[in-house]
């Protein structure tokens, strides 16, 4: 292969790299827990973006059971925006699994 094309083929998979990554931090995913007593928004940078807690799940005699609903929810809404990262990321690749790429976001 020409080391010019691959060098050409590297720079265009960083630039769409790049954008995909620009996608990814506007769009987000939502997981509940508790039939949808608690939700939470992540957004492609992994962050938590929104918390929602339905009052009837606001129990003061039961703080621990919305803690759990809510570490459930978060940990839930991590898991599909990574997911939805490296579906983007492997559309990005072409499949091609290259160490590290989870971490860019």
């Amino acid at each position: 292969m020409n080391i010019n094309k691959m060098m050409r083929q590297v720079q265009k998979m960083q630039a769409e790299m790049m954008r995909a990554q620009e996608e990814l931090e506007t769009q987000t995913v939502e997981a509940s827990a508790g039939g949808g007593a608690v939700t939470v928004t992540v957004n492609g940078r992994l962050e938590v973006t929104q918390v929602k807690i339905q009052p009837e799940a606001v129990d003061p005699d039961d703080v621990e059971m919305l803690e759990d609903l809510i570490t459930a929810a978060v940990n839930e809404g991590i898991r599909q925006a990574q997911k939805m990262v490296s579906d983007r990321m492997a559309q990005v690749t072409g499949g091609l699994n290259i160490p590290g790429l989870g971490g860019l976001m």
